[in-house]
């Protein structure tokens, strides 16, 4: 029969522990995803430089990142290069298997921005005096990551939601580490997860709406 007692109260006394560890959820997300921004901008290049090698490489990227479990990719991350002789911390860990996440969907996303660009753009930009690289710095770069924004903002969310997966390489400082470790203590389970829940849900729409509402100011025109 359920005789489950709910003592949110006591739930309740662990927020700001559990609001620290958010605070650290968000610091891993910000992290790989400006990271990822910077890998996937390089990658993008490589695919596009017309070198097989440095498109192969950027391939092999994409569709590992796009088609295997992100839990694999921490765990090579934290587990797999150990092997190797590199250790790295939960923290890097987590972060280094995001960001190789991030990086993959963001190139394909920023490819396929490049596609909706006309040669038009680049010939223009070439005419008026710049060199290759001026021209995609100044001219498709800009239109590229306009392009890229809201698919930028579902991969921060997913990025926000992947670090829940640190806990799984010994992560105990972010928000879901915190959790786990809080319910080991108290045995309040449904109260801190569903805490843990709301957290994430306010984190993640916050970030939506902050998204459109910089879309509808940047891109207006």
């Amino acid at each position: 029969m359920f005789n489950y007692t709910f003592q949110w109260k006591q739930a309740m006394a662990r927020l700001p522990q559990m609001l620290d560890g958010a605070l650290v959820t968000m610091q891993i997300a910000l992290l790989s995803m400006l990271l990822g921004i910077l890998l996937a901008v390089v990658l993008t290049m490589f695919r596009l430089s017309g070198i097989r090698v440095l498109a192969g490489f950027t391939k092999t990227w994409v569709e590992i990142a796009r088609n295997t479990p992100a839990l694999f990719q921490i765990y090579m991350a934290h587990f797999g290069v150990a092997s190797l002789g590199i250790y790295l911390n939960p923290f890097l860990s987590l972060l280094v298997g995001i960001t190789f996440n991030n990086a993959g969907y963001l190139a394909e996303n920023f490819r396929g921005a490049l596609k909706a660009i006309p040669d038009t753009q680049t010939r223009a930009a070439r005419s008026l005096g710049l060199g290759a690289v001026g021209a995609f710095r100044h001219v498709v770069l800009p239109q590229m990551l306009r392009i890229s924004f809201l698919p930028m903002t579902n991969q921060m969310v997913w990025a926000i939601l992947m670090t829940s997966l640190g806990v799984t390489v010994g992560m105990n400082t972010d928000l879901y580490g915190v959790t786990q470790d809080l319910n080991a203590l108290t045995f309040r389970t449904f109260e801190l997860f569903a805490i843990a829940a709301v957290i994430f849900y306010v984190i993640t729409k916050v970030i939506t709406l902050g998204a459109r509402l910089i879309a509808a100011r940047l891109f207006r025109y």
